[in-house]
C-alpha cells in the first residue's frame, strides 16, 4: 500500500524503467520481422522516448514545487503512451490480433485525455494562470474530457469514430473529427491564456511549445496518435522543464542570496563574542540561536545598564521567516533602549508594549523574558511577557521557576507586567530558552518537553561551563528528534553568577 509521497515517486520510477525494458524487448522483433521493418524508425522513437522518460523521472525525484508533481505524472503517462504505441505497431496488420489491436487503439486514445489535460495543467502551474477566463477554461476542459471519454468507449459497441476491420486495418468514421474537439479547445485556450499571462517572454515561449510542437508533427504526418506525437510532447516537456525551471531557479537563487544577507544582518545584531565581558569575572554567560529558516524570530541579548547592573533578554516573535525577523530587530532595539532609560523589568516591558501596540498593523507579538542582575548583591529581578518559564539551579540541581507572567508584547496595549525577585548566591545559574527547545518534535510528533530539558541540564557534569551546559541540552534535543526536521527556532541562554568581586578583582567575603 502506498503510504508516502516518496513511495509514489519510487513506483513511478519503477514504471518508467519497466516501460523502457518492455519497449526494448518488443523492438527486437522490428529487426527480425520483415513486415515490421517499415515501423523500425517509429520503434526507435518509442525506445529513445521511453529511455528519456525514465531519465527525466529520476532527475525530478528530489525536486518539489514548480509543477513537479504534475510533471512526474506526465512523464509516467508519456512513458505509458510509448509502450502502448509500440504494442500498436507490433500488432499492425495481423488479422489474428485484431481484437488486441483495437484494445490498444482505444487505450492509446484514452491515454491522450489525461495526457493533454496534464500538459495543460503543467503549463498552468508553471505560469500561474489566474482570472475568470482560466477558471471557465478549467471547467470546460473537464466537461470535454467526460464527453470524449464517453464517445471513445462507445466504439466498443458501435464504430462512432473508428473501427478495426476483419483484416486488422484501422478505419476512421466520418465524424472522427469529434475526437479533436477536446484537443483543439485546450490548444486554443492555452495560446490565449499564455498570451494574456504576465510571465517573462522566455517562459511564455517555452510553454507555447506545448501547442507548437504537436502542430508541427501534425503538418508533417497529417495525423495525431503515432510515436511522433509523443516524441513532440516529450520535447515540449523537456523545453519547458529546462527553460522555465532554469528561470525560476535563477529567481530562487536571487531570493536565497537576499535571505543569506538577511541571515548575516540578523546574526550581526546578536552578541556572538564569548565571553562578552572578559573584564567582569562576577558572572559567566553564553547563548546560541539556531533558526528554523534562513532568518528567524527568536533573539537574545545581554548588556550592561551601568557598572552594577546586567540585563539579560530572550524573546520569541510570532511567525517565522523575514516578517518575524524584521519584527524581532525592532523589538530588540526597543527593549535595549528602554532598559538603558532605567526602571524595573516590569516597567521596561510595559513601556515597550505600549510603543509596539501603537504601530502594530501586522498584529504580531513577541514573548519576552527580561532579567536585570544587581551584580554587587546577586539580586536578580525578572519580568515575563508570556515567555517560557526559566530553569534555575540554586542548590546544585536545575528546577522549573514559575515566575510571574503577563501578556506577550504587542498583544494588548493595556497589558501589565509584574516583577519576580530572586536572590542568587555564588554558583547559582539560570537557563532561559524559547519554545523551540521544549517543543522540539520527533518523527512520531512527540515533544521533547520541559521534563527532558531539566533532565538534560542535570545530566551536565558539575563545574561545566555555560557553553558546555547549552551544548549538552542541544545534544539531548538532537538525540531525541533524530532526523525529524526542525520546525521552530531554537534559542538558549545560560547564565551563572560567580559572586561579587571588589575593584581589585578579589572575591568579597
Amino acid at each position: 500500500m502506498i503510504k508516502k509521497l516518496k513511495d509514489i515517486k519510487t513506483y513511478g520510477l519503477i514504471f518508467t524503467i519497466a516501460s523502457t525494458i518492455y519497449i526494448g524487448v518488443l523492438s527486437y522483433y522490428f529487426f527480425i520481422e520483415g513486415r515490421l521493418q517499415p515501423y523500425l524508425f517509429d520503434s526507435g522513437v518509442d525506445s529513445m522516448g521511453s529511455l528519456i522518460c525514465a531519465a527525466l523521472f529520476f532527475g525530478s525525484m528530489k525536486q518539489e514545487g514548480n509543477g513537479m508533481k504534475t510533471f512526474r505524472f506526465l512523464i509516467v503517462l508519456v512513458s505509458a503512451s510509448f509502450a502502448v504505441n509500440e504494442t500498436l505497431f507490433f500488432t499492425t496488420h495481423i488479422p489474428e490480433q485484431r481484437n488486441v489491436f483495437f484494445i490498444f487503439c482505444l487505450i492509446s486514445k484514452l491515454l491522450d485525455l489525461p495526457l493533454i489535460y496534464l500538459l495543460y495543467r503543467y503549463v498552468r502551474e508553471l505560469l500561474n494562470f489566474e482570472g475568470k477566463l482560466a477558471r471557465v477554461t478549467n471547467r470546460i476542459i473537464i466537461i470535454l474530457i467526460a464527453v470524449e471519454f464517453f464517445v471513445l468507449l462507445s466504439n466498443i459497441f458501435y464504430p462512432v469514430t473508428f473501427s478495426v476491420s476483419a483484416d486488422g486495418t484501422y478505419q476512421m468514421t466520418k465524424i472522427v473529427g469529434v475526437e479533436d474537439i477536446y484537443l483543439l479547445f485546450v490548444m486554443v485556450m492555452t495560446i490565449v491564456l499564455i498570451t494574456r499571462n504576465h510571465s517573462p517572454r522566455r517562459q511564455k515561449a517555452a510553454a507555447m511549445t506545448f501547442v507548437l510542437f504537436p502542430i508541427v508533427e501534425y503538418v508533417l504526418n497529417g495525423n495525431f496518435g503515432n510515436s511522433g506525437q509523443y516524441g513532440m510532447m516529450l520535447m515540449s516537456l523537456i523545453v519547458m522543464y529546462c527553460i522555465i525551471f532554469n528561470e525560476k531557479s535563477l529567481e530562487l537563487a536571487s531570493t536565497q542570496t537576499e535571505l543569506n544577507m538577511a541571515t548575516d544582518i540578523q546574526a550581526s545584531m546578536l552578541p556572538s563574542i564569548f565571553p562578552p565581558f572578559p573584564e567582569r569575572s562576577e558572572f559567566e554567560i553564553f547563548a546560541s540561536m539556531d533558526p528554523a529558516k534562513e532568518v528567524g524570530g527568536d533573539f537574545y541579548d545581554f548588556f550592561m545598564i551601568d557598572d552594577d547592573h546586567l540585563a539579560v533578554v530572550i524573546a520569541d516573535v510570532s511567525g517565522k521567516g523575514v516578517p518575524a525577523a524584521l519584527f524581532m530587530m525592532s523589538s530588540k532595539i526597543l527593549i535595549n533602549d528602554h532598559a538603558l532609560m532605567g526602571g524595573t523589568p516590569a516597567e521596561i516591558l510595559g513601556r515597550v508594549n505600549k510603543q509596539v501596540c501603537v504601530s502594530n498593523d501586522a498584529h504580531m507579538f513577541v514573548t519576552v523574558w527580561l532579567g536585570i542582575l544587581e551584580i554587587s548583591t546577586g539580586k536578580l529581578t525578572t519580568a515575563s511577557a508570556g515567555h517560557e518559564y526559566p530553569m534555575i539551579n540554586v542548590n546544585g540541581k536545575y528546577e522549573l521557576l514559575k515566575d510571574k507572567h503577563g501578556l506577550a508584547i504587542g498583544a494588548m496595549d493595556i497589558a501589565r507586567y509584574k516583577n519576580t525577585e530572586i536572590q542568587l548566591k555564588k554558583g547559582d545559574s539560570i537557563f532561559v530558552y524559547t519554545d523551540g527547545v521544549a517543543e522540539a518534535t520527533d518523527a512520531n510528533n512527540k515533544l521533547f518537553g520541559t521534563a527532558r530539558t531539566i533532565d538534560a541540564l542535570n545530566a551536565v557534569p558539575k563545574g561545566a561551563s555555560q557553553k558546555e551546559v547549552l551544548s549538552g541540552v542541544r545534544a539531548a534535543v538532537d538525540a531525541f528528534v533524530k532526523e525529524a526536521p526542525q520546525f521552530d527556532d531554537l534559542t538558549m541562554v545560560g547564565f551563572k553568577y560567580n559572586g561579587p568581586y571588589d575593584n581589585a578583582g578579589t572575591e568579597k567575603q
